[in-house]
């Protein structure tokens, strides 16, 4: 009866509070609103700038590789560190340093690209770390909200004299339930947002692979 009552109260303090702007319900929220607030200020901005670079990265048309292969088998070298200039993606600076090389070793060529296509990813996912930090930190901040609040509100109980009234009790707990609920859609969010990414890298990464090795392959073709 007694659970049922709190319940019934919590409602009731709910609808009252329905006016309630976003703003007072995360002041409501407490101190720990502040960090998971801006741990969802975080997550946005890294996402929003990772899904950029990515894009970025990601331009090379289709025809890049025919061209290079096409001016190298000419012997124009020149002409395709030009092709390679012109375009601001990984691929691009891993085959202009693979044609810079030609003329050295095989072995020697492929440790270049090699080194520039691990700086490359490095490049690509980088703040990717912060992003799976906030995914795991958010909901974390939001119980402990909930659990000082529970505190909180269990103390306000015990310095009441007489019997306690259960719109105080809920009242509390509804308060205090608004941190992990934040905290659970910012981490959800974050979660979601940082999987994509990491999605998106893997294509990225594929790309340069099959393109490193098709330039490979043409520097091995019989002259």
């Amino acid at each position: 009866m007694i659970l049922a009552q709190i319940v019934t109260n919590a409602a009731e303090v709910a609808a009252s509070d329905e006016s309630l702007s976003i703003l007072e319900l995360a002041k409501a929220g407490g101190i720990l609103m502040i960090p998971i607030v801006l741990s969802s200020v975080i997550a946005i901005y890294i996402f929003v700038e990772r899904v950029l670079t990515i894009n970025k990265a990601n331009q090379n048309p289709d025809s890049f590789i025919s061209k290079i292969k096409e001016l190298v088998q000419r012997g124009d070298i020149n002409g395709a560190k030009i092709t390679c200039a012109q375009f601001d993606t990984p691929v691009a600076r891993m085959i202009e340093k693979g044609i810079s090389r030609i003329g050295s070793p095989l072995k020697n060529i492929e440790a270049s690209i090699e080194n520039v296509g691990k700086i490359e990813l490095f490049k690509l996912e980088k703040n990717l770390s912060i992003l799976a930090t906030v995914a795991g930190a958010a909901p974390m901040m939001g119980f402990l909200g909930t659990v000082i609040g529970m505190v909180q509100a269990f103390i306000s109980i015990a310095q009441e004299e007489g019997s306690v009234s259960p719109k105080l009790l809920s009242s509390g707990i509804y308060t205090a339930m608004i941190t992990t609920v934040a905290g659970l859609l910012v981490g959800i969010i974050a979660y979601l947002g940082y999987n994509y990414l990491v999605t998106r890298v893997s294509k990225v990464v594929h790309k340069m692979e099959y393109s490193s090795i098709e330039f490979i392959d043409l520097l091995q073709e019989p002259k």
